[in-house]
């Protein structure tokens, strides 16, 4: 089983960044001091995981800063309204790594030729006389069935669209290759000492269990899932995708009690996050999270990963 305190990492999170309630600010934070999803010393993964520094002083009063005054951040995000989480995570990365002298570029991308683009870095960042490629990755996966061997193909991802065991094979293979192309020759001033990848994110697994995995971080942050039914007596807010990185902290939101959760989620068709929360000083502050599916998600995910329709 995993630590069981792993399970008071929200609490822990709050005791260090309960001052940070600007939601973008309290994300980064979450982005930076969050366990890593992936066991960087695993053999699964052949010393490609990349690891973010500890937090140092500096940083935290950085980010109390910001805390203060989130123009500089907000101005770096822009306008926009982000639809896509990884994109949103990325920008605040970007951020992150711009402030601190380490960008060397963001985004970038290598083409063949105008019609022909062969991939892009997320990030190249100074180390010294070479460049580190990271790519980078903010994923939330539920585990449908046992932790077995093949566990990596049975954490699915809540909309059924991929699995953990093809995203990292995708990077592994693909992405982290992109130095090596020969189109990107000529983008490089310098040489990539070491290509890795970077994961944040969460681990979801059925209401009352949180097996222990090879080559998953022992202190991943994780969740539990269950159907409208399952969900305990607890008080709830739902979390919007933009919220689902860094535990929830708000106010003058709409805070749920179990059967008025059931009742909004009547006839649901896709899971759902949500937190529990407890009321401290004014702040609805989130103790617990997971994902509410429908009653037939297990099902549709077995079967769409044994018929194939989800790679693995």
């Amino acid at each position: 089983m995993v630590d069981t305190a792993v399970a008071t990492f929200q609490a822990r999170f709050e005791r260090r960044w309960g001052h940070l309630t600007q939601p973008r600010v309290r994300a980064l934070a979450w982005l930076l001091d969050s366990p890593d999803l992936l066991d960087p010393a695993s053999v699964h993964w052949g010393g490609r995981i990349a690891s973010l520094p500890a937090v140092t002083p500096a940083v935290a009063a950085w980010l109390g800063a910001l805390q203060d005054d989130p123009s500089p951040l907000d101005a770096a995000l822009g306008p926009k309204f982000y639809s896509r989480l990884g994109l949103y995570a990325e920008k605040l990365l970007a951020f992150y790594f711009e402030q601190q002298g380490l960008l060397a570029a963001h985004g970038l991308q290598v083409q063949v030729n105008r019609n022909d683009t062969v991939g892009e870095f997320d990030f190249l960042l100074h180390d010294g006389d070479e460049l580190l490629h990271w790519e980078f990755a903010t994923k939330f996966y539920l585990l449908e069935g046992s932790a077995d061997p093949g566990v990596f193909h049975h954490l699915i991802g809540p909309n059924l669209a991929d699995t953990l065991g093809l995203k990292m094979r995708k990077i592994l293979d693909k992405q982290l290759a992109l130095s090596r192309h020969p189109a990107a020759q000529s983008l490089l001033a310098r040489p990539v000492r070491a290509a890795q990848a970077l994961v944040k994110g969460w681990l979801f697994y059925a209401l009352g269990t949180a097996p222990g995995m090879a080559g998953i971080s022992h202190e991943h942050g994780h969740g539990f899932w269950c159907t409208p039914a399952q969900l305990p007596e607890q008080r709830y807010v739902v979390l919007p995708r933009l919220q689902w990185l860094a535990p929830f902290k708000g106010r003058d939101v709409d805070v749920l009690d179990v059967e008025a959760l059931r009742a909004q989620l009547f006839d649901l068709a896709q899971p759902v996050m949500v937190a529990t929360v407890d009321t401290v000083e004014g702040w609805e502050v989130e103790r617990t999270r997971g994902f509410v599916v429908p009653g037939t998600w297990t099902e549709q995910a077995a079967a769409r990963r044994l018929a194939g329709a989800l790679p693995i």
